[in-house]
């Protein structure tokens, strides 16, 4: 699996006074089983990208490919591309509808083809995934509380066996715990089916504890594509945007800054608590 975007451009309302450039001259290219953050302020164009790699907008201009595969082609099969590509929106709310959790997280595999059995057997593997309680199964989703339902709502894309996972701000509203959970759901299902995840957020030092590689956008257009380190050196560029660099790193820097002889290229706090437990036993 390979996703190519090749100067994509979007623009809404593009023919009218009214007009908004939301992609501007975006390439890229996402390889099979990667880990990928997608970070940028509100209004970047995050939402926009991520709904043009399960066809739900297509390109102004440009190109985007999927396994070499024009999306835009007028014979392209976009519910494929759809089953491939699995999008969780952030509000989990918003893809819940059906009376029981186990129905919801069947009817995808239902709207593919599969018959009563498969689907069945689909979402009770999907939803064990995903850490849902089989006594949770046949409760209405609605009554489950917010990092359950981010958990059904995974699931519910899970049963259909994508081949991406796309995850937009998936801990927004948690409380602490939750959003722990939820990521260490998503950094086990990245692991153990080697699926392609692509994590939106807002969270500089989720993005740092996880991702591999960091799509960096603001005002449309792709600004930064590098490993976590070398995007989280640009400081002084991130905030201008209105981003941060992750609260260890802060740390770090106001370490040297105090005359300690540690590196500012830690992103994590295992990776402070080596460097910080080094120098010291050096001493």
């Amino acid at each position: 699996m390979q996703v190519i975007f090749n100067h994509v451009f979007h623009s809404y309302d593009a023919d009218t006074q009214l007009k908004i450039d939301a992609l501007n001259d975006i390439s890229f290219k996402i390889g099979d089983g990667e880990f990928i953050g997608l970070i940028g302020h509100t209004g970047s164009g995050k939402s926009t990208l991520v709904q043009h790699m399960n066809g739900l907008i297509k390109p102004t201009a440009g190109e985007v490919y999927f396994d070499g595969k024009d999306i835009s082609d007028k014979d392209y099969p976009i519910k494929e591309l759809r089953s491939r590509v699995g999008l969780v929106f952030q509000y989990p709310e918003h893809q819940l509808f059906e009376a029981t959790v186990f129905d919801d997280v069947c009817f995808g595999p239902k709207n593919q083809g599969c018959d009563k059995k498969e689907a069945e057997l689909r979402a009770f593997a999907a939803l064990k995934a995903a850490g849902i309680d089989e006594s949770l199964f046949y409760q209405s989703p609605f009554d489950l509380s917010g990092g359950q339902k981010r958990r059904v709502a995974i699931a519910g894309v899970l049963a259909m066996k994508p081949e991406v996972l796309i995850l937009d701000e998936p801990t927004a509203g948690l409380d602490p715990k939750g959003r722990d959970e939820i990521l260490e759901l998503i950094k086990n299902l990245h692991e153990t089916e080697k699926i392609t995840v692509i994590l939106v957020s807002h969270s500089m030092d989720d993005v740092a504890n996880f991702v591999d590689r960091i799509l960096v956008m603001n005002k449309g257009k792709l600004v930064y594509d590098a490993p976590p380190k070398e995007v989280f050196r640009h400081v002084t560029e991130l905030e201008e945007m209105g981003l941060a660099i992750p609260q260890v790193t802060y740390a770090m820097h106001a370490l040297k800054d105090a005359g300690f002889n540690v590196s500012t290229d830690i992103t994590t706090i295992d990776e402070a608590v080596r460097e910080i437990t080094g120098k010291l036993k050096k001493k």
